[in-house]
């Protein structure tokens, strides 16, 4: 553990995270101040919540004549690493931590930390929902839900802690060590945020940084690079592969998935049990089974437990279907891959709903699944001209200027016997909080053609 009392430390950001970090430090004795790029009078909400609680906390502007009073920097997930404030705090010599590193130096029990470009969300609730059903208490957060500095904030009485992690968050950690680490795929994304894509692969990477032999690693088997990690890990390594045999780990064999443990017999799990479409969902149930496994749970429960997971919320979710024309939330596809896996899915002709803001996605790579799979192209929002610009000679193509005005044109588009799919490709900020408000947005427009 880390003492903190005295310390003069920034919060860069007074989000979820920032908020749940200037709490705990100022609990730990720290002298906390806080800075946001909004004004003061845009965060009355935080600020007075964290008043009323007596936090010894001070709000100041968001310029870099700060950093010459504070010890420790800890920005918030969303700062990128080229934010004015991080790039003096780098010059001045100032430690920068995320919060999953200052979280993890005060976490007492075992972790379970799950990232990737897709479906990290998905397997950090099938692994807690596996844990929790095995009669074990488990905590279930990070970048989804209550933030890991949270969790360590209170009592500390799970059995597991079970945390999606993202690259932001792994960008600023050092000792940051979980007792399992899955890496499910790394593909082109938040290129915006960290510069390029090999540094947005390398952030990744830094969830095994510390781990020894003492931990687990699970690898994607398929990802062309997982053999060259591999050789630089110090932990024991399971694979996973939706495509090949393996020797150590899991892998399909016809109607089942097979899994090689490092020791014990060989097990077998029924592919039918997974009930959430598409094969990347297998690879997600793949690696929770490993998870589970080295937890302690049996395969009867996995079994069991896999076969009643529908999934979450805006992940390929079931939206409805009128006169024929069913309709798919995939609101959290915000990167290309995603879009890739989840046009995968479908053998049906789609009308597929993409646009948003721009993350500087691969787009033209798209192109000859959605000549494959897609009936007609519907793009909005600020990346529309891009988007159209690399994709809009390879299928019947409109655009519209937000998701309001496409949906109508997705409606249109579409008959009996299609699928309309909103999976954008893109970050929802130019018109939507998050992507959250974006698939409730979209399934609230479905619900209304009833």
């Amino acid at each position: 553990m880390m003492d903190l009392s005295g310390q003069s430390i920034l919060v860069i950001g007074l989000g979820k995270t920032g908020t749940a970090t200037a709490r705990f430090l100022s609990r730990q004795g720290a002298d906390v101040i806080v800075t946001d790029e909004k004004h003061s009078s845009e965060l009355r909400e935080p600020l007075g919540q964290l008043q009323r609680e007596g936090m010894n906390i001070r709000f100041r502007p968001c310029v870099p004549d700060i950093l010459s009073d504070v010890q420790m920097v800890v920005p918030s997930p969303g700062v990128p690493p080229l934010n004015r404030m991080l790039v003096e705090a780098r010059h001045k010599n100032k430690p920068v931590l995320s919060e999953l590193e200052l979280a993890s130096r005060f976490l007492k029990r075992p972790m379970i930390a799950i990232t990737g470009t897709n479906g990290k969300t998905t397997t950090t609730t099938l692994v807690g929902d596996i844990l929790s059903k095995s009669g074990m208490s488990v905590f279930v957060g990070g970048n989804i839900g209550t933030p890991l500095i949270g969790y360590v904030d209170g009592p500390q009485q799970d059995d597991y802690v079970v945390v999606e992690v993202s690259s932001f968050q792994l960008q600023w950690t050092r000792d940051f060590r979980p007792d399992v680490a899955v890496l499910l795929n790394v593909t082109a994304d938040h290129v915006d945020y960290h510069g390029t894509f090999a540094d947005y692969r390398l952030a990744k990477e830094r969830i095994f940084r510390n781990q020894t032999r003492q931990d687990l690693a699970i690898l994607n088997a398929d990802d062309n690079e997982t053999e060259t990690l591999s050789r630089k890990l110090a932990s024991k390594i399971a694979y996973f592969s939706s495509s090949r045999q393996l020797t150590r780990g899991i892998f399909l064999d016809g109607g089942q998935m097979v899994y090689r443990p490092f020791a014990g017999e060989t097990e077998a799990y029924p592919l039918d049990m997974v009930k959430i479409p598409g094969v990347h969902n297998i690879e997600n149930v793949m690696a929770a089974v490993m998870a589970a496994r080295w937890a302690g749970c049996s395969r009867e429960t996995i079994i069991k437990t896999v076969g009643h997971f529908r999934g979450v919320a805006h992940r390929i979710e079931y939206a409805g279907e009128k006169d024929g024309v069913v309709f798919y939330d995939d609101s959290k596809a915000t990167n290309v891959g995603a879009v890739l896996r989840a046009l995968e899915t479908f053998s049906r002709p789609v009308v597929l709903l993409m646009g948003g803001r721009d993350k500087q996605g691969n787009f033209e790579s798209l192109a000859a699944m959605i000549e494959k799979r897609v009936k007609t192209l519907i793009l909005f929002g600020e990346a529309r001209e891009r988007i159209a610009a690399l994709l809009g000679g390879v299928v019947e193509t409109y655009q519209a200027a937000t998701l309001r005005e496409a949906m109508p044109l997705a409606g249109r588009s579409a008959v009996a016997g299609d699928v309309v799919l909103l999976a954008p490709g893109c970050a929802s900020f130019d018109e939507f909080k998050d992507y959250k408000e974006r698939g409730d947005f979209f399934k609230q427009w479905i619900g209304s053609l009833s």
